[in-house]
């Protein structure tokens, strides 16, 4: 680990693959809800992490593609995943496919680990790569979450916290702006409580469903 304060998560690939390598799977619970999408719908899942999400999309017959930064992510999102899925090690701020590639981008807690400017970057290749009737759903942290505010702020509303993964926090119409390139279908919050050593925590995202015209 560098000790900088300006890292973030994604622009460091050594922290994920540090945290991944130390922890195993990382991200637990339940899936969320996935879209009513058919069979071999052709689907883009930004920041795969460890295939939690993935192995569902796979299980509903989409054709998936997922992208992740971290090498040792990929090993376990194919783990999970299976065969069926195409599984690529790259970054989300320079998505290497061809335009209108894909029906569906799924982009859920990729860009709340990306600097300001990334994160426009990143919607523009969105934007690029999904097909006009496709639609992009959103989802990430919001300032509501009880984590929102803890650790060193590396720029306005992004937190790192010890083990030099930075996140951050949005509001609906922040991330509305951030797509405004997009139509927007819905954008709301998603709030709920994680009980931690007896404690109730309110937890808190926003999601969001963005369609290209």
């Amino acid at each position: 680990m560098t000790g900088r304060t300006d890292i973030p998560v994604r622009e460091n690939p050594g922290a994920w693959d540090a945290e991944y390598s130390r922890k195993g799977r990382l991200f637990g619970g339940s899936v969320f809800t996935l879209p009513g999408l058919l069979p071999c719908t052709d689907v883009l899942e930004l920041g795969c992490g460890d295939g939690k999400t993935l192995s569902a999309m796979v299980q509903r017959g989409w054709k998936v593609t997922a992208l992740d930064l971290s090498a040792r992510a990929i090993v376990l999102a194919r783990d999970a995943a299976g065969l069926p899925a195409n599984l690529v090690i790259g970054d989300a701020r320079a998505v290497p496919f061809r335009p209108e590639t894909f029906d569906a981008v799924f982009a859920h807690h990729i860009l709340g680990h990306m600097k300001e400017g990334d994160r426009d970057t990143i919607s523009r290749g969105i934007c690029r790569v999904i097909r006009p009737g496709g639609n992009l759903y959103f989802n990430d942290f919001s300032t509501r979450d009880f984590r929102f505010g803890k650790g060193s702020e590396t720029e306005p509303g992004t937190f790192r916290r010890g083990n030099e993964i930075c996140t951050h926090y949005f509001t609906p119409s922040e991330v509305a702006d951030l797509f405004s390139r997009l139509a927007v279908v819905s954008v709301d919050y998603r709030d709920w409580t994680m009980r931690i050593r007896g404690r109730d925590l309110p937890r808190s995202e926003v999601t969001a469903v963005f369609r290209k015209c």
